[in-house]
């Protein structure tokens, strides 16, 4: 991880620019074996002249063998140790679209789903439903109310909204009511440890679920509602405290707009429906006031949960295609990764170490990589690595460390 007390000391307040961009879930599999992966496949002549270009490797999100969720990998791309710093999806969610959060309060992520007669779930996202119904939704659950508290609810994107209970004497050590199958039922809220504050907690969502049920059981296909990521802020240490960067985000997904002010970046205001060349316009128009720009692109991450293996590829060509936009910039740094794996024949994240790329032209040694993808990442200059040294890898090809001792 990165060494906050070491990076107070040695960043410097000038040096290069920096992109670090994200295409959520890029690490795959071959359909079959000896095919290629989703990666592999793509058509991508520019990230392929980077490749060739830079230094490449492999990124490990959290340890070997774990798959991870998108908050803590993010965050370890960011230099944030994951199993220390943790942070729950809801305050992630909330932040995301602009809900603040304070000290005291409990933010949950939630899903509108589909249940059968019988109360089993039978599709977890509710047909993905629109988000303009998502948050018509909403704005019935508005009218529940729970003693003691006062909740607030709002809807995030298609089927996905966010509640937030505010109150005293709240914790976010509560289990999640998400079942994370179909067939089952939905689960009770249950505390996580022993804390009366647990305990509340846990009372007041299966509460608020009661009545949610009431509300949305003649609704379809969204009659139900899923609770994920109980939590509450966690404070964490600031990018202009630790590593002397002016940081901005430029995403679509809220949960990634609330990562980054978590972290303390500028949040760009972006379009749901942006593609990746949109995006990369929004960062050449804030280039000149920011040293480090994070970029996120969603739909990899989408297409290969929904195991849609040629369509995940293709999301791959779009960002290669508008890549040109974000070079001609020429930035000092371009590093280029995901945050994780989401192979499309696996539906899911998966702990597959993820294909990184190095782009630093001023400093970076190239190694013998012929083009982007996983088999080429793997005999990579970079290795396999923490994700977490991803920020302080940047920093110093961006020349903003100083030496370390005498």
């Amino acid at each position: 991880m990165a060494d906050f007390d070491l990076m107070r000391r040695l960043a410097r307040e000038q040096g290069g620019k920096m992109i670090l961009l994200v295409m959520d879930g890029l690490g795959g599999l071959p359909r079959k074996l000896g095919g290629p992966t989703e990666l592999e496949a793509a058509d991508t002549p520019h990230l392929d002249e980077l490749a060739a270009q830079g230094s490449n490797g492999l990124s490990i999100p959290i340890t070997r063998g774990v798959a991870p969720g998108s908050g803590p990998a993010h965050l370890a791309m960011f230099g944030y140790d994951p199993l220390t710093y943790e942070v729950g999806r809801g305050v992630l969610s909330a932040l995301g679209v602009g809900v603040d959060i304070g000290p005291t309060d409990v933010a949950v992520r939630g899903n509108f789903c589909t249940v059968d007669g019988k109360g089993l779930v039978t599709d977890r996202r509710a047909g993905r439903i629109a988000t303009e119904i998502g948050a018509a939704l909403c704005e019935k659950l508005k009218a529940i109310s729970l003693p003691g508290v006062t909740v607030e609810i709002q809807p995030v994107k298609e089927y996905r909204f966010v509640l937030v209970f505010r109150g005293d004497g709240l914790s976010g050590a509560v289990h999640d009511t998400d079942p994370q199958a179909t067939g089952v039922a939905p689960l009770q809220a249950e505390p996580l440890n022993d804390s009366p504050q647990a305990a509340k907690t846990a009372d007041l969502a299966n509460q608020w679920l009661a009545e949610a049920a009431k509300i949305l059981k003649d609704e379809h296909p969204a009659n139900m509602a899923l609770l994920r990521g109980f939590a509450q802020d966690p404070n964490l240490p600031k990018f202009a405290d630790v590593y002397k960067l002016k940081a901005a985000c430029v995403a679509v997904y809220p949960m990634y707009k609330g990562v980054s002010k978590l972290v303390g970046m500028d949040v760009i205001p972006s379009d749901e429906h942006d593609t990746p060349a949109d995006e990369f316009r929004r960062v050449a128009e804030i280039w000149d006031d920011y040293d480090f720009i994070f970029c996120h692109i969603k739909p990899t991450d989408s297409r290969g949960e929904d195991g849609d293996f040629d369509a995940k590829a293709a999301v791959v060509e779009e960002v290669d295609a508008a890549l040109p936009i974000l070079t001609d910039l020429k930035p000092d740094v371009l590093l280029v990764t995901g945050d994780h794996s989401t192979p499309a024949t696996w539906r899911a994240h998966s702990w597959h170490p993820v294909p990184t790329l190095l782009w630093a032209p001023a400093t970076h040694m190239p190694d013998l990589a012929e083009a982007f993808g996983e088999r080429q990442c793997m005999a990579g200059a970079l290795g396999q690595f923490p994700a977490t040294d991803i920020l302080p890898l940047m920093l110093a090809h961006a020349g903003r460390l100083e030496k370390f001792g005498a």
